[in-house]
Parts: C-alpha cells; sequence; structure tokens
C-alpha cells in the first residue's frame, strides 16, 4: 500500500479484512497521552483541547507512539467530547475526573437546543489534522467517535458515573426523549465518522466505553438500532469500523451483528470465547490487561503470549490492550510488548492444517 510516494504499513488494515498478514498487527487504545514523558512537557503549555484545536500539534502528538513504539497504526489524538461541543452542549475536560458538563441534560428542551452540525466548519481543525496526517503517516490512521449510550450518559449525568441512574431512569421512563437524544447522537456521530473518512482516516473506531453497564435485552432495545444506523450510514465508505466498550461480553454477538467490521474486546472476555461468540465474519481486537504493563517483563511476556494464542486461531486478529494506557505505565513496557507480538507466529492457529496432515489431506 502507497500514500503517494510514502510505503504504508497496511497489516492493520488486512486484519481488519481477516485477510493474511505477515505479523500481528499491535496498536494501543490512549496510546498517545501521560505514560510519555514527551507528551507530559507538551501538556504543561497545552491542554487537551487546545492540542486538539492546533493542527500541526495535534498530528505531532499523534504520531508519537509510531516514531516511539512501531505500532502498526495511528489513531487520532482527540476526546469523544469535541463532537459534543460542536452540538451545542458545553463542557470542560477536568484532571483526574473526564468529562464535566456545564449543563446536563435535564429536559425536553435541552435534547431540543442540540443541533446538527457540518463537520468541515464546525471541526475545521480536526479534518485539517486528519489530511496532513493521512499525507505523512507511514501507516493507517484511525478515526473515532463516541458511541451513543457513552455520550448520551455524560450528557444526562453531568459526569462520570458508576451507576449510570440518570442516564437508564431516562432511558425507561421517557423513551420517547431518550429516542430524541439517541436519534441526534447518531445522526451526528455517523456524518463526523463520515468527515473523518473522506479527510483521510483509513479506518474507524467506536468507543462505547460504559454500554456494558446494559444487560443485553437493554442494549438490543435501546442502544442496538442507533449503532446499526451508524454503521450502516458509513458502509457506502468501504473504510473498516470498530466497535468497543468495557464489560461487553454478553453484548459481542450483537455488537457483530450491529455491523462492526471489527469488535474490540476487554481483558475480561478470553478471545476463544469472544471468537465463538462473533463467528468468523468480523475481526476481534484485544486484550491484554492494560495493568499487566506493571508486571515484571517476564511475567508480561506472559500475559503477552496467552492473548496471542487466544487471538490468533482464526484469520482476522489486531492486538490491543483490553482497555487505555494507564498514564503511569512505562514507555519501556510497551515497546516490548510491540516487538513480542511482531516476533510471533502470525499463522491461524486453529489446528486445520495438522488435522489435514492427519487425513492425508495436506
Amino acid at each position: 500500500m502507497r500514500n503517494g510516494d510514502l510505503a504504508v504499513n497496511d497489516r492493520f488494515l488486512r486484519a481488519c479484512r481477516r485477510e493474511p498478514v505477515d505479523r500481528v498487527p499491535v496498536w494501543f487504545m490512549r496510546q498517545a497521552g501521560r505514560y510519555d514523558p514527551d507528551y507530559r512537557k507538551i501538556r504543561e503549555t497545552y491542554t487537551l483541547l487546545d492540542i486538539c484545536r492546533h493542527p500541526e500539534l495535534c498530528a505531532r502528538v499523534t504520531r508519537m507512539p509510531v516514531d516511539k513504539l512501531d505500532v502498526d497504526a495511528a489513531i487520532l489524538f482527540s476526546d469523544i467530547m469535541v463532537p459534543v461541543g460542536a452540538m451545542g452542549m458545553a463542557f470542560s475536560l477536568q484532571e483526574n475526573v473526564g468529562p464535566v458538563m456545564e449543563h446536563p441534560i435535564r429536559s425536553d428542551d435541552d435534547v431540543l437546543r442540540l443541533h446538527a452540525f457540518h463537520p468541515e466548519e464546525a471541526l475545521p481543525y480536526v479534518m485539517e489534522t486528519i489530511r496532513h496526517l493521512a499525507a505523512s503517516l507511514p501507516v493507517p490512521l484511525i478515526g473515532f467517535a463516541g458511541g451513543p449510550f457513552t455520550l448520551a450518559s455524560y450528557m444526562i449525568e453531568g459526569g462520570p458515573s458508576r451507576d449510570y441512574v440518570r442516564t437508564k431512569t431516562m432511558m425507561w421512563a421517557r423513551p420517547d426523549l431518550w429516542r430524541a437524544l439517541m436519534d441526534k447522537l447518531a445522526e451526528a456521530m455517523s456524518g463526523y465518522l463520515r468527515a473523518q473518512i473522506q479527510a483521510g482516516a483509513s479506518a474507524v473506531q467506536i468507543f462505547d466505553s460504559w454500554v456494558g453497564s446494559l444487560s443485553v435485552h437493554a442494549f438490543r432495545a435501546h442502544v442496538k438500532p442507533y449503532i446499526e444506523r451508524i454503521l450502516a450510514q458509513l458502509a457506502d465508505l468501504g473504510a473498516p469500523v470498530i466497535y468497543f466498550g468495557v464489560h461487553t461480553g454478553e453484548l459481542l454477538a450483537d455488537f457483530a451483528e450491529a455491523g462492526a467490521t471489527v469488535v474490540g474486546v476487554d481483558w475480561r472476555t478470553p478471545l476463544d470465547l469472544a471468537r465463538e461468540r462473533v463467528g468468523d465474519s468480523v475481526a476481534l481486537q484485544g486484550n491484554l490487561d492494560p495493568v499487566s504493563l506493571f508486571a515484571p517483563p517476564e511475567a508480561l511476556k506472559q500475559e503477552v503470549e496467552t492473548v496471542l494464542r487466544l487471538g490468533t486461531h482464526r484469520p482476522g486478529y489486531i492486538f490491543n490492550l483490553g482497555h487505555g494506557v494507564k498514564p503511569t505505565t512505562d514507555i519501556a513496557q510497551l515497546q516490548r510488548v510491540v516487538e513480542w507480538v511482531h516476533a510471533f507466529d502470525a499463522r491461524p492457529r486453529d489446528g486445520q492444517a495438522e488435522r489435514a496432515a492427519k487425513e492425508g489431506l495436506a
């Protein structure tokens, strides 16, 4: 794969499409962040949102893990709340807290005030960053957006939550208002993701991090139709779409049924079990426990190899963590993981060749 005169490593995209790869591709969620001393130095001067609004700086931060870790994909440096601001809802990102809404949704009028936006006009710095990266990166660029449930939870709760009482109460007590909010979020996020792909992102990921707080029944009734809509509205572009959330082991089959190209798996569900649930028509991504990066190297290597053995039983596998890189992670540990993943035999390990040999078919 070439990007003009630039040769691009495309094993990540090949794995997304369940095609043969020479090595297992690897990237890390939250791979540009506080574990990197150079990033911490930038944050002494700029806030996270400041970085997002300066395309050259944002592109530099996005590229840091590619240069330092040798990962097989870059993910745009941004925040899932950026398009929420473009919808007219003010928020701040508070250190060690997360997104905090200035005026959480409490009424019909609050939902009515949310408006559609044109990404090129409302968020030109995001699109400029993507175009710059797409023209210069030696690996594919992943764009992203928040999933509708996760965004709704911040907008309704007013910030992070453990039990999502206000969110679920609206979902059940005011289904009309819930549908109105989810309709607006689905349309906004599908448009935002389309714009990212059209600007040059090779793939996109939907981070529905907190959707695992729902039962299977609640997910199917109140969230899955909107995920299906988003994925359907992206299908004509042909870019792989990854759908991910934590605590979602019981929802993985629904993720695949909704139309995801790649299903992200957190560390709680073994990858062989995840494969049984999603079938062979999608790729899998995951799922090393982020805390294992604090283990001694010999113990970490065992964890990495366990994940790899379980993940490579079928074609279509991308190594990642089961959630984001923690801020105090040692960068050397991430570098070790990439080396071990790239050294691993990437051939599918489903036993078919061995059975064929025994039967005289190979």
